[in-house]
C-alpha cells in the first residue's frame, strides 16, 4: 500500500470516528430528552397524583415522622420541633414535640409528648398547671385550625389530606430527599375542598380550619417516591392568633421515613386524662389548647 492509499485510508477512518462521535452525542441527547419526557409522564396527572396522596399512605402502613414548625410574627421567628412515628392503618402517631430556647438560652419546657388520634391531640408534659403524670385531650374539630398548627406539629395523615383539595399543581423535576429519588410538585390546596374529600376522622377537622384559618389557600411543596408515597411535604397556613389577634404565618415541614416501622402506639386510659382547668398561657401552638373531656 503506497502513501497516498494509506492518508486516503487514515482520512475515511478520522471521518467515520468523527461521524460516529457525532451520531453518538446525538443519540445520548436524544436519549436524555425521551427520559426527561417519559419522567414527566410517568409521574402522571400532578393534581390527580396529589390527590392520592393520603391514599396511597394509607398502604403504606406506618412511617416514622419528622416534622418543624416555623412561625412568623411581629417581626419574631420560632421553630418547633418533633419526631416520632406514625400508624397510617388507625390514624395513631405519637410524637416528641421540643419548644423552643427562651432568648436566655434556657429551655422553657420539657419536651411535650403528644398522641394524634383521630379526632383529638393527647399531650404529655403540657405544663399550664397540668399534673406530670396526666394528659390533656384537645377535640382537633374545636380549634380553629383543625389541629394543623396547635400542637407545634401538623398531623402527617392530617398534612396529606390537605393535598386532597389541590387545586393546581406543577411537576418541578427529580431530586432526593435523604437519600432517596423522588419528584417534586409544587402548588396550592384549598381547604374546603380538602374537608369534602377526606377521611370521616379529619373531615371535621379540616372544616373548621377552612374557617378558622386567614386564608383557605394552603400552598405547598410535597416530594413523592416512585410509589406515589410522601418523602417530604411544606404547607404554608396563615392564621390569626386567639390571643393577641395578631396575623401568624406558619412553615409546616413533614419527613416521612422507615415504612413498615413498628409503631405500638396506645392512647391514654381515661383515668390518665386531665379533668381540670388549664392556665391560660400559649400552647405548643396557636394557644387555642382547651381540654375536653
Amino acid at each position: 500500500m503506497d502513501r497516498r492509499q494509506q492518508h486516503r485510508r487514515a482520512g475515511g477512518t478520522v471521518v467515520a470516528v468523527g461521524i460516529l462521535i457525532g451520531l453518538g452525542a446525538g443519540a445520548t441527547g436524544c436519549s436524555d430528552s425521551r427520559a426527561a419526557a417519559d419522567d414527566v409522564k410517568g409521574a402522571g396527572d400532578p393534581v390527580a397524583l396529589l390527590r392520592r396522596a393520603a391514599d396511597t399512605l394509607s398502604g403504606a402502613v406506618s412511617s416514622k415522622a419528622t416534622t418543624s414548625m416555623e412561625m412568623a410574627t411581629g417581626g419574631t421567628r420560632v421553630t418547633i420541633r418533633g419526631k416520632g412515628v406514625y400508624d397510617y392503618r388507625h390514624r395513631l402517631g405519637r410524637l416528641t414535640v421540643v419548644l423552643p430556647e427562651d432568648p436566655a438560652g434556657t429551655v422553657e419546657h420539657q419536651p411535650i409528648t403528644e398522641l394524634l388520634a383521630p379526632g383529638a391531640l393527647f399531650m404529655k408534659n403540657r405544663g399550664a398547671g397540668v399534673p406530670a403524670d396526666k394528659w390533656v385531650r384537645v377535640d382537633t374539630a374545636g380549634v380553629s385550625d383543625g389541629n394543623l398548627v396547635t400542637g407545634g406539629a401538623t398531623d402527617p395523615f392530617a398534612a396529606a389530606e390537605v393535598l386532597r383539595g389541590t387545586r393546581t399543581a406543577s411537576y418541578v423535576g427529580r431530586t432526593e430527599v435523604a437519600g432517596t429519588a423522588v419528584r417534586h410538585y409544587r402548588g396550592t390546596a384549598d381547604l374546603a375542598a380538602a374537608a369534602l374529600h377526606a377521611s370521616a376522622a379529619n373531615r371535621a377537622a379540616l372544616a373548621a380550619a377552612a374557617k378558622g384559618f386567614a386564608t383557605a389557600e394552603v400552598p405547598f411543596d410535597a416530594y413523592l417516591d416512585d410509589q406515589g408515597r410522601i418523602r417530604k411535604l411544606r404547607q404554608r397556613f396563615s392564621f390569626v392568633n386567639g390571643l393577641q389577634k395578631t396575623p401568624v404565618a406558619v412553615a409546616s415541614t413533614t419527613l416521612l421515613y422507615d415504612f413498615g416501622v413498628a409503631a405500638g402506639i396506645r392512647l391514654p386510659r381515661p383515668q390518665d386524662i386531665y379533668a381540670g382547668r388549664i392556665a391560660e398561657d400559649a400552647g405548643a401552638g396557636t394557644g387555642e389548647n382547651k381540654p375536653s373531656h
